[in-house]
């Protein structure tokens, strides 16, 4: 991904979170989001919005989405995503 361009992803977290124990789902799928962003961005840094955080753990932290829809933009190394509605 080249600075300064936007990209929209959707990343599968269904089958990350399963290999974590039921009450630990969000904070594995956090960390989906993060490594998924670092692996396709090639960026040194993942800063997640706000509303990526809240629609990840808007069911607690035993159901987090199957998938979720971001938008990302690379500035300087670094990726910042927010959520697509």
């Amino acid at each position: 991904m080249r600075e300064g361009e936007e990209r929209i992803y959707t990343i599968p977290l269904r089958r990350e979170f399963l290999k974590a124990p039921r009450w630990r789902r969000s904070e594995k799928a956090v960390k989906a989001v993060r490594e998924f962003l670092m692996r396709h961005t090639k960026a040194d840094i993942v800063l997640l919005d706000n509303s990526v955080n809240e629609k990840i753990w808007e069911r607690g932290a035993q159901k987090p989405p199957h998938k979720i829809r971001v938008r990302v933009r690379l500035e300087d190394g670094v990726a910042r995503a927010t959520l697509v509605e």
